[in-house]
């Protein structure tokens, strides 16, 4: 029979579960999990690409009891209620199903085997082939001449000749032998004692389970015999619980089980919501090219007529083709700009001569273009706008008039999203799937750089990028506009572009013999700790093996197993397990200490050295505002937000940056802003009195909460306090306090309810922020920073108190992001204006770092702390702490 003639019947629940636990964490930026939703596609695209079937079904299990629950009341008792986390993902794979147009199955009082059983049998009936789409074992049974198994997830396809040259048996006996066995997993008894191993070899000797209790007698096994005897009829109750129903009433219309196109709008829709942006793009209309005007301009008089349009025009989009990702290394290959709707220009300028061999010089194309690109008076679009200064201002050229960048523009409308990339934007405001970077540079060993690209493909591309850009920009504007979005996107966001870039370009020295004398006092700490570990463990292992790791730990040194990995084997070593087992065994310390020298030295004292700019001699790190869904900025290439604070080690790789020589650094960094703003949001009295008298927060907080006099508070007290200080405004609970300090969950209630008694401000302000939360489907800082909060009255416990903690978090967080964003315009503005040579070079979480020349110390510090500390009227005052020093670790 031909392949047009096979139904393919899918086991739907049991990929679910597979596929949630075959995928670790993944959830889209509202925080609901995806990872079940995500793998059950996946396995669905295998299967329609791999065997493109003429016919499809999907079954699931039905809620409720079914006919086996009857029989037995202990059938799949020992299963837990399914997983909050896998449950909220079932209506969006049922939702996927029916985009892909496959007709789904269930029925109540009936599991998905019996209703695939049934219309398997029906179909074989009428002339089809059947193949059930399933991992589990059960199915086995089911196979015959016309039916057989796939396995997409193991790529394992089994026919009736595999099971029987398997098992020795037909496949309909399994049931016998499963009857013998039972099966642990559905709580199926079976015969005590008798495994599958066992359970197999009567049945194959005995042909059924009938035939073997026919001629008991001739067990030889004693025990064995008398479980037989003693346990009959559980083994006919097993055979009958696990035998699959194939006499379901179903009707069978195969015309209902033709596969048609899927609804690409409808998965378009769903992948968007979820965040599957690969997916996304597969299903994404491709690009009408025909009605594109992309071109490229090669020589001078081409060049002059466009300019002469770009002198014209209000706006423009600009984007820049360089040969690499860093911009203070990137050579420049090409400008393209649009001006009007689906129309590009590519200027190329660096190609190889092969490449491009008619391209005009670098040095012309940039001085006929300097005239447009630096007048202020025409605006400029593009998108990350700040990569293309910087090359741009590398290559001479002081890009001015830069009013928008899409990828902000994005950011500030969903700061959650994951990614605001030019093909993400296309795919979600323009269903529009752009050609990618990999598509015209090759992947892996073959790739090359854009200098080498053809202009056949560079013009298409790179015109696309300043295309694209234009046509995203004239939707985004209005939306901000719509949610009140733009005065922070024209008053902060976009002024902190060039602000970034010069602290980019100027970069911090780096001590070389610092970084490589920590590296080796590291090596040397980390060999120590290692032989160490090694003489507890009394064997050598590979300690950075997590089930190496496991083995030492839980069943050598027999420590007491904290939790699981996704694997039923694998034991977890995370940090929180390591640290809750250093209170047993001094080896899980050991291990924690050697994991944090490794990152230290990898990350940081080898690292830097390789990340040295070899014409600067300095770290040029990079500055990202589109990252964190509160607003913060982080940094890349390094990371300078995660050095360790207040560990020695931290404070020594800290040392090793240094200002120029002569000079001075200075650390400005704000005291306690967030709970300032606490106060300032709340106007609970007691908090802002406290700030006002410039009160130890800490200390009033503990006397309050453990209500007693400040000459009590211990340090461990006054810890505590400041543990329960930030956990308020993270929306920690009492099982999270509890944790963090280490004392039970009624304990860490008491201490909630003290603080709220005492500061009622603030819980009337968590309540109506989360109150406001539920009415709007968001939260905002007091500069008009938007976080929608999607899931905010979701009926998912996990997914709603993650959402009523961002609620609490962000207007506190955010608003001190926005703030140190606003001080860094206005101080870079100041020194800039008054012209010292004064220069800031990091901002780090609530800390600016300066460069200083002695003459200009006593003034920059005043200025810059009088502009950090008046830099929004708030009903508290603002606190800086000014630090100097010969490096970074003093300065602090």
């Amino acid at each position: 029979m031909s392949e047009d003639t096979t139904i393919y019947l899918i086991d739907g629940s049991a990929y679910v579960y597979r596929a949630y636990h075959a995928i670790r964490e993944l959830s889209n930026s509202a925080g609901m999990p995806t990872n079940a939703v995500f793998g059950f596609t996946r396995m669905l695209l295998k299967l329609i690409n791999d065997r493109a079937p003429a016919y499809v079904g999907m079954f699931f299990d039905a809620k409720g009891p079914t006919f086996r629950h009857a029989l037995y009341t202990g059938y799949k008792a020992n299963r837990p209620p399914m997983a909050e986390d896998m449950a909220i993902q079932i209506p969006y794979i049922k939702d996927v199903t029916k985009a892909f147009q496959i007709p789904i199955f269930e029925q109540q009082g009936f599991e998905a085997d019996d209703l695939i059983a049934s219309l398997s049998r029906l179909a074989e009936a009428a002339g089809f082939n059947v193949v059930m789409v399933t991992g589990d074992k059960d199915f086995v049974q089911l196979v015959t001449e016309k039916a057989s198994l796939w396995d997409p997830m193991k790529d394992k396809a089994r026919d009736l000749a595999a099971i029987q040259a398997e098992y020795g048996m037909p496949p309909d006996r399994i049931i016998d032998v499963m009857g013998l066995s039972g099966d642990t997993s559905d709580n199926i008894p079976g015969v005590p004692g008798i495994g599958p191993k066992t359970a197999l070899s009567l049945i194959q000797t005995y042909g059924s389970l009938e035939a073997l209790y026919e001629n008991i007698d001739r067990i030889t096994g004693k025990k064995l015999r008398e479980n037989l005897v003693t346990h009959r009829k559980q083994a006919f109750l097993s055979k009958q619980l696990v035998s699959i129903d194939r006499e379901v009433p179903l009707a069978f219309e195969p015309d209902a089980l033709k596969l048609t196109a899927p609804d690409r709008d409808a998965l378009l829709a769903l992948f968007k919501e979820l965040e599957f942006t690969q997916l996304q793009q597969s299903f994404s209309k491709p690009a009408p090219q025909k009605e594109k005007r992309y071109q490229a301009i090669l020589d001078p008089g081409a060049l002059a007529k466009l300019i002469q349009r770009l002198a014209e025009a209000t706006e423009f989009s600009v984007d820049t083709e360089t040969t690499g990702k860093d911009p203070m290394r990137a050579e420049l290959v090409g400008v393209s700009v649009s001006i009007e709707a689906d129309e590009a220009f590519y200027i190329p300028c660096g190609h190889t001569e092969s490449a491009a061999p008619d391209q005009m010089p670098r040095e012309i194309v940039l001085e006929a273009l300097r005239p447009v690109l630096e007048n202020p008076e025409i605006r400029k679009i593009g998108q990350n706008i700040k990569y293309d200064w910087m090359v741009l201002s590398r290559h001479g050229v002081d890009l001015a008039g830069v009013s928008a960048d899409t990828m902000l523009a994005s950011y500030l409308i969903n700061p959650a999203k994951r990614t605001h990339n030019l093909e993400q934007i296309a795919l979600d405001y323009l269903e529009h799937r752009m050609i990618t970077y990999q598509e015209v540079t090759g992947k892996g060993k073959t790739a090359v750089t854009f200098d080498k690209v053809p202009l056949d493909q560079a013009v298409p591309y790179a015109a696309e990028d300043a295309d694209v850009t234009l046509a995203a920009w004239r939707i985004l504007a209005p939306k901000l506009a719509e949610k009140g979005l733009m005065d922070l996107f024209e008053t902060v966001e976009m002024p902190l572009v060039p602000v970034l870039m010069r602290m980019e370009r100027v970069g911090i020295d780096v001590d070389r013999q610092r970084l490589k004398e920590l590296s080796g006092t590291f090596s040397d700490q980390m060999d120590r700790i290692e032989s160490r570990i090694y003489d507890l463990a009394g064997e050598r292992f590979n300690i950075n093996s997590s089930q190496q790791l496991g083995t030492i730990l839980f069943e050598k040194l027999n420590l007491p197993v904290q939790k699981r990995t996704k694997k039923k084997t694998g034991f977890s070593t995370d940090v929180d397990v390591l640290t809750t087992l250093a209170d047993h065994h001094e080896l899980p310390a050991m291990v924690l200490r050697y994991r944090t020298l490794s990152k230290l030295k990898s990350t940081y004292t080898d690292a830097l050295l390789e990340l040295i700019h070899p014409e600067t001699g300095r770290i040029h790190t990079s500055y990202n505002q589109t990252v964190t869904a509160t607003g913060r900025l982080s940094s890349s290439d390094p990371n300078l937000q995660n050095i360790p604070i207040r560990s020695e080690e931290g404070r020594q790789i800290r040392s090793a940056f240094i200002p120029r020589k002569g000079w001075e650094l200075l650390s400005a960094d704000y005291s306690q802003i967030e709970l300032r703003l606490l106060a300032h949001c709340s106007e609970d009295p007691i908090l802002i009195q406290a700030f006002r008298d410039d009160e130890d927060i800490h200390m009033r907080t503990a006397t309050e909460v453990f209500q007693t006099f400040p000459s009590f508070i211990t340090d461990d007290l006054r810890r505590q306090a400041k543990a329960i200080n930030f956990g308020i405004i993270y929306g920690m609970s009492a099982f999270g306090l509890s944790k963090q300090l280490g004392i039970s969950q009624k304990m860490a209630q008491t201490y909630i309810d003290h603080y709220f008694a005492r500061y009622k401000g603030v819980k009337q302000f968590l309540d109506a922020t989360i109150e406001t939360a539920r009415e709007t489907r968001q939260t905002s800082t007091l500069l008009g920073r938007i976080r929608p909060l999607p899931d905010i009255l979701a009926a998912n416990r996990t997914v709603r108190q993650f959402a009523e903690r961002t609620a609490i978090n962000t207007p506190l967080q955010g608003t001190a992001a926005d703030l140190i964003k606003v001080a860094m315009i206005r101080v870079d503005q100041a020194l800039r204006n008054k012209g010292f040579k004064a220069v800031m070079l990091l901002s780090v979480h609530d800390e600016l770092v300066f460069e200083i020349p002695p003459d200009e110390k006593s003034t920059v510090s005043s200025l810059v702390k009088d502009i950090m500390e008046n830099i929004w009227d708030l009903r508290i005052p603002l606190k800086v702490n000014l630090a100097w020093g010969k490096n970074w670790a003093e300065a602090h």
